[in-house]
Protein backbone atom coordinates (compact mmCIF):
# COMPACT_ATOMS: atom_id res chain seq x y z
CA UNK A 1 0.00 0.00 0.00
CA UNK A 2 2.98 2.19 0.99
CA UNK A 3 4.66 1.99 -2.37
CA UNK A 4 1.03 2.53 -4.61
CA UNK A 5 0.89 5.90 -2.60
CA UNK A 6 4.62 6.56 -3.76
CA UNK A 7 3.82 5.46 -7.27
CA UNK A 8 0.82 7.53 -7.53
CA UNK A 9 2.77 10.97 -5.29
CA UNK A 10 5.17 10.60 -8.00
CA UNK A 11 2.94 10.35 -11.06
CA UNK A 12 0.88 13.23 -10.02
CA UNK A 13 4.23 15.27 -9.43
CA UNK A 14 5.09 14.47 -12.71
CA UNK A 15 2.17 15.35 -14.21
CA UNK A 16 1.80 18.72 -12.44
CA UNK A 17 5.41 19.68 -13.28
CA UNK A 18 4.79 18.64 -17.23
CA UNK A 19 1.56 20.96 -17.02
CA UNK A 20 3.53 23.76 -15.67
CA UNK A 21 5.97 23.60 -18.29
CA UNK A 22 3.57 23.67 -21.26
CA UNK A 23 1.58 26.66 -19.50
CA UNK A 24 4.76 29.13 -19.29
CA UNK A 25 5.75 28.25 -23.08
CA UNK A 26 8.52 25.86 -22.99
CA UNK A 27 9.17 24.29 -26.27
CA UNK A 28 10.15 20.71 -26.99
CA UNK A 29 11.87 21.23 -30.30
CA UNK A 30 15.17 20.13 -31.51
CA UNK A 31 17.73 23.27 -31.82
CA UNK A 32 18.82 24.82 -34.81
CA UNK A 33 22.16 23.66 -36.05
CA UNK A 34 23.63 27.32 -37.30
CA UNK A 35 23.22 30.33 -34.90
CA UNK A 36 23.85 34.07 -36.23
CA UNK A 37 25.68 34.92 -39.57
CA UNK A 38 26.00 30.86 -40.15
CA UNK A 39 21.95 31.19 -40.94
CA UNK A 40 22.20 33.66 -44.18
CA UNK A 41 23.02 32.39 -46.95
CA UNK A 42 23.41 34.38 -50.29
CA UNK A 43 21.88 32.03 -52.49
CA UNK A 44 18.21 32.18 -50.79
CA UNK A 45 18.21 35.99 -51.13
CA UNK A 46 15.08 37.78 -52.22
CA UNK A 47 13.00 40.93 -52.09
CA UNK A 48 10.06 41.56 -50.64
CA UNK A 49 7.85 44.83 -50.72
CA UNK A 50 5.05 45.47 -48.00
CA UNK A 51 3.53 47.02 -45.37
CA UNK A 52 4.66 46.69 -41.56
CA UNK A 53 2.11 45.43 -39.32
CA UNK A 54 3.63 44.42 -36.17
CA UNK A 55 7.04 44.96 -34.14
CA UNK A 56 8.33 42.18 -32.31
CA UNK A 57 11.35 41.53 -29.82
CA UNK A 58 12.26 38.46 -28.96
CA UNK A 59 15.25 35.89 -28.83
CA UNK A 60 16.10 34.01 -31.61
CA UNK A 61 19.17 31.79 -33.32
CA UNK A 62 19.47 34.82 -36.00
CA UNK A 63 20.96 37.04 -33.39
CA UNK A 64 22.90 33.98 -31.14
CA UNK A 65 19.74 33.83 -28.97
CA UNK A 66 20.12 37.57 -27.80
CA UNK A 67 17.01 39.89 -28.30
CA UNK A 68 15.99 40.76 -31.56
CA UNK A 69 14.21 43.36 -33.16
CA UNK A 70 11.76 41.80 -36.00
CA UNK A 71 9.25 43.45 -38.15
CA UNK A 72 6.22 41.47 -39.68
CA UNK A 73 5.00 42.11 -43.29
CA UNK A 74 2.16 42.52 -45.39
CA UNK A 75 3.50 41.69 -48.59
CA UNK A 76 1.41 40.78 -51.55
CA UNK A 77 2.00 36.47 -51.15
CA UNK A 78 1.08 37.07 -47.45
CA UNK A 79 2.58 37.78 -43.98
CA UNK A 80 6.50 37.56 -43.64
CA UNK A 81 8.60 37.95 -40.15
CA UNK A 82 11.84 39.50 -40.99
CA UNK A 83 14.73 39.27 -38.46
CA UNK A 84 16.49 42.36 -38.87
CA UNK A 85 19.63 42.65 -35.89
CA UNK A 86 19.98 42.53 -31.89
CA UNK A 87 17.54 45.42 -30.42
CA UNK A 88 20.31 46.95 -28.79
CA UNK A 89 21.82 47.43 -31.90
CA UNK A 90 18.51 49.18 -32.90
CA UNK A 91 18.25 51.17 -30.17
CA UNK A 92 21.83 52.07 -30.61
CA UNK A 93 21.05 53.13 -33.82
CA UNK A 94 18.04 55.19 -32.95
CA UNK A 95 16.18 52.99 -36.04
CA UNK A 96 12.24 52.21 -35.82
CA UNK A 97 9.91 50.70 -37.73
CA UNK A 98 6.57 51.74 -37.01
CA UNK A 99 2.88 49.85 -38.38
CA UNK A 100 2.07 51.30 -41.77
CA UNK A 101 5.03 52.09 -43.07
CA UNK A 102 5.36 50.10 -46.54
CA UNK A 103 9.11 49.06 -47.07
CA UNK A 104 11.29 46.66 -49.30
CA UNK A 105 13.43 43.96 -47.76
CA UNK A 106 16.54 42.35 -49.28
CA UNK A 107 17.29 39.12 -47.32
CA UNK A 108 17.72 35.39 -46.90
CA UNK A 109 15.07 33.29 -46.79
CA UNK A 110 15.36 30.70 -44.22
CA UNK A 111 12.70 28.35 -41.89
CA UNK A 112 11.96 29.15 -38.42
CA UNK A 113 9.13 28.35 -35.99
CA UNK A 114 7.10 26.70 -39.23
CA UNK A 115 7.18 29.42 -41.37
CA UNK A 116 9.64 31.08 -44.15
CA UNK A 117 11.16 34.15 -42.79
CA UNK A 118 13.24 36.59 -43.94
CA UNK A 119 17.01 37.63 -42.30
CA UNK A 120 17.30 41.59 -43.74
CA UNK A 121 20.54 42.33 -45.24
CA UNK A 122 19.05 45.54 -46.33
CA UNK A 123 15.54 47.51 -45.82
CA UNK A 124 14.65 50.45 -47.82
CA UNK A 125 11.59 53.18 -46.69
CA UNK A 126 11.35 55.95 -48.72
CA UNK A 127 14.44 57.49 -49.80
CA UNK A 128 15.97 55.95 -46.68
CA UNK A 129 18.52 52.55 -46.91
CA UNK A 130 19.49 50.62 -43.71
CA UNK A 131 22.29 48.11 -44.61
CA UNK A 132 21.77 45.36 -41.50
CA UNK A 133 24.10 42.94 -42.82
CA UNK A 134 27.28 42.18 -45.19
CA UNK A 135 25.90 39.54 -48.27
CA UNK A 136 28.03 36.81 -46.14
CA UNK A 137 25.84 37.55 -42.86
CA UNK A 138 28.03 39.83 -40.85
CA UNK A 139 26.13 42.91 -38.95
CA UNK A 140 27.39 45.37 -40.35
CA UNK A 141 25.54 47.82 -37.48
CA UNK A 142 27.50 48.81 -34.23
CA UNK A 143 25.54 49.49 -30.93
Amino acid sequence: MRLKGLLLGMGVTIAVFAALLLIFGVRFQAPMSAHGPALYNARTEATVSGVVTEIREFSCPVNDGELGYHITLNTAKGVVQVHLVADRIMRGQAIKFVPGERVEVIGSKFHFQGSDDLIARQIKRGEETFIFRDRQGQVMMMQ
